[in-house]
């Protein structure tokens, strides 16, 4: 599961890519102009640009992308079928392309690609707090945070996206599933209880920042 940053001023291919995407277990942010995604590159995992965009054209925030973060995965839309015109993409940065019209289902394999290429991260690291992603364990100041399975996915999720605000819904399908009952309040309850173990303040938060009418993120600093 992943952040897909997906940049195109087609309603419609927004719509059945997102739907697809969503399918697939990933959380997708959505951008219809160039120039307004540049702030939503910093929080993706992986970004689909379409080649012509409005403020910024898809090859500019491709190259934009690659400069400033050389680690995010690219798959460029294009309705250009020159091989020329795939090279300039290819040039810009585009770890790969796919030419419009295209299947969605080729789409996201082409993300579930990227994202391999890419790998998933095992470690991460936020001042005093570790998470080992791959042992499934936690640490603070060097001492074991005892966490259930739901609070270290929960925890992780947050994590793994600083900055990047999440909703209880979204938070409720990624780590409970999109076939659980749907009650949000059972994220309020484990934040608490995360927060209990880490020591956080929920007025002068360290680690997860409640966000007043949209949900709870992860700090960046």
């Amino acid at each position: 599961m992943a952040v897909v940053l997906i940049v195109d001023d087609d309603p419609a291919i927004l719509e059945i890519l997102t739907a697809y995407l969503a399918a697939e277990g990933h959380s997708v942010m959505i951008e219809d102009d160039g120039l307004a995604a540049l702030p939503l590159l910093a929080r993706a995992d992986v970004a689909i640009i379409d080649w012509m965009l409005p403020g910024m054209s898809g090859v500019e925030l491709t190259a934009h992308a690659r400069r400033e973060h050389p680690q995010l995965p690219v798959l460029l839309l294009t309705a250009r079928g020159e091989v020329e015109d795939r090279l300039a993409g290819l040039n810009a940065g585009a770890d790969d392309y796919v030419v419009k019209p295209f299947s969605p289902r080729e789409v996201v394999a082409r993300v579930r690609a990227l994202l391999r290429r890419v790998g998933v991260r095992e470690r991460i690291e936020a001042g005093p707090l570790t998470l080992d992603l791959a042992g499934r364990s936690a640490t603070l100041h060097g001492q074991p945070l005892s966490l259930s399975r739901t609070e270290f996915d929960l925890l992780t999720t947050l994590a793994q996206h600083p900055g990047l605000v999440w909703s209880r819904e979204r938070l409720v399908e990624r780590v409970w599933g999109p076939d659980y009952p749907g009650v949000t309040r059972v994220v309020d309850m484990h934040i608490t209880a995360l927060r209990r173990k880490l020591g956080d303040d929920a007025d002068a938060p360290t680690f997860i920042e409640t966000v007043r009418g949209l949900g709870y993120r992860f700090r960046e600093d």
